[in-house]
């Protein structure tokens, strides 16, 4: 388990996602948070106001800025110039999946700045691209709510694709809609209840299927065999990447895992500095191996 990765503009690179678009070609996107802006505005605004920072990298650990992802007339264009010292609009938890043919992002976006959580809504909207520098938008998915983040997709083992992802209005857990196409999606309800959570993720890993999501204290894992009916692993507290199993006070938030040949690293973030202190705000991506043992999903340090 290694540091990969810090946002060098404002010290906050969270959610990463990680795709290999071909042999040394690695691309990180993530939540560009205003860590360290000396004037973000009051409360929450820090965390808002947000772009989706881009990294790249030619074996997934030595990484260089590329910019952030700029609003353009018709979608996002990657901008070197990195984002403007104002911003009205946030973006969050960027999903990039290839479906065979492009490359589609499902980004939360959120209108203006806020500097409170609750009162505002949250959409997904999907991007498309053929160069992940230049993304089309498509438009905002119909959900279950208008206060929804953090989507994760996969295609699961019946042919379907499938969105799993926060819905804020039902107490924050994690729901699922379905698509034949990627096009038309319909509501299969909530995949994963219990306590609140976010950043759910799904991949086939040792021929089971898993899902992890970010309980703030650490990683809830699930299993599956068809990716739609889900058992937690472990005991109703037991996590992942908790307090005292990554180099940081603190523990493992929102990730995503890639898979390179036969290994799938994960990569998360966490935050490196002493909580409730100034630099408490600042996060780094570190980089993990997934592996299963027996019947379990574990880390490899």
């Amino acid at each position: 388990m290694i540091e990969v990765y810090r946002d060098p503009v404002y010290d906050g690179a969270t959610d990463p996602l990680v795709v290999i678009a071909g042999p040394g070609d690695w691309w990180m996107f993530y939540t560009q948070r205003r860590a360290t802006h000396p004037d973000p505005g009051p409360g929450v605004a820090w965390v808002h106001g947000s772009r989706i920072g881009v990294a790249r990298s030619t074996d997934g650990i030595r990484w260089s800025y590329a910019g952030t992802l700029e609003p353009t007339a018709d979608g996002l264009q990657l901008d070197a110039a990195g984002p403007p010292a104002r911003t009205d609009r946030t973006h969050w938890a960027p999903e990039v999946v290839f479906d065979g043919q492009i490359w589609r992002m499902y980004l939360t976006e959120i209108d203006g700045v806020p500097d409170r959580w609750p009162g505002y809504a949250r959409h997904i909207v999907e991007y498309r691209s053929a160069d992940l520098s230049e993304w089309h938008r498509i438009g905002a998915l119909a959900l279950d709510s208008d206060r929804v983040i953090d989507a994760g997709v996969a295609r699961a083992p019946d042919g379907r694709w499938r969105l799993w992802y926060k819905d804020e209005a039902a107490e924050s857990v994690t729901k699922v809609a379905v698509s034949d196409d990627l096009t038309t999606w319909e509501s299969e309800g909530t995949a994963i209840g219990g306590r609140s959570h976010e950043g759910p993720t799904v991949f086939e890993l040792g021929g089971s299927w898993w899902m992890i999501v970010d309980e703030w204290r650490g990683m809830g894992v699930y299993r599956s065999d068809d990716a739609i009916s889900w058992r937690r692993q472990g005991g109703a507290d037991a996590v992942i990447l908790g307090a005292g199993t990554v180099p940081s006070p603190g523990f493992g938030h929102h990730g995503a895992p890639v898979r390179d040949g036969e290994r799938v690293w994960f990569y998360f973030f966490t935050h490196p500095g002493v909580p409730d202190e100034p630099d408490g705000r600042r996060c780094a991506v570190l980089r993990a191996r997934l592996e299963v043992r027996g019947d379990e999903l574990v880390v490899v340090r």
